[in-house]
């Protein structure tokens, strides 16, 4: 079982990770925004069924690697820590869009959920990124592998969705308050890159 110490570092993280705006959280706000707050909570519910299917592919492949080479495994690791200092590169230096809603049309409850769950379940990013991090906060000797994945996947899911509410409670407020303060939209993917290379330095460098 995960050590409690670990899980709250780790929930710590991933708070901070859901709520500072990504491409999910553009989404959600995006879509309450032009569609209402119902069909902004409907797009945080398919992006955390995406990210609950991403968790059970985690949970296969880093399990069976694991199981199969510890060599595997530590290629495994070091590519999901060249991946997450790639992410934290590119989020640094890419420019950031100052209108999450633009171009946008109203769309239904229905049809924003099973947007989102496509668009989250076929970006590669996204499992790469479950691939990378997960793993960190894993311990082989604490008990079956699977269940720590499954056991920090599904806080990560959960932790996202229930941000995404909260984003698309405030969407209105919160899409005029980035419109009017853009340096909050290019500060924001510099700090989360930041983080991203931070923890694939960290993963370069921990031990199986």
């Amino acid at each position: 079982m995960i050590e409690p110490a670990v899980l709250t570092t780790y929930f710590l993280i991933v708070l901070g990770f859901v709520f500072i705006p990504g491409p999910a959280t553009l989404l959600t706000v995006a879509r309450a925004t032009t569609s209402g707050t119902k069909t902004g909570i409907a797009t945080g519910a398919g992006i955390t069924a995406g990210d609950f299917l991403h968790t059970i592919m985690a949970v296969v492949g880093i399990s069976a690697a694991i199981a199969a080479s510890a060599t595997l495994f530590t290629v495994i690791k070091y590519l999901g820590a060249g991946y997450l200092v790639y992410l934290g590169l590119r989020a640094i230096l890419e420019r950031t869009p100052l209108d999450p809603g633009r171009g946008m049309v109203p769309i239904s409850a229905r049809q924003a959920f099973r947007h989102a769950i496509v668009a989250e379940v076929l970006n590669p990013k996204t499992a790469l990124f479950f691939l990378a991090f997960l793993p960190q906060f894993v311990a082989p000797e604490r008990g079956a592998v699977m269940v720590q994945l499954t056991i920090l996947g599904g806080v990560f899911a959960l932790i996202g969705f229930f941000s995404t509410i909260v984003y698309s409670l405030a969407a209105g407020g919160l899409g005029n308050f980035l419109r009017r303060n853009p340096t909050v939209l290019r500060w924001q993917g510099k700090v989360v890159g930041g983080i991203y290379c931070a923890l694939g330095l960290r993963l370069a460098l921990q031990e199986r």
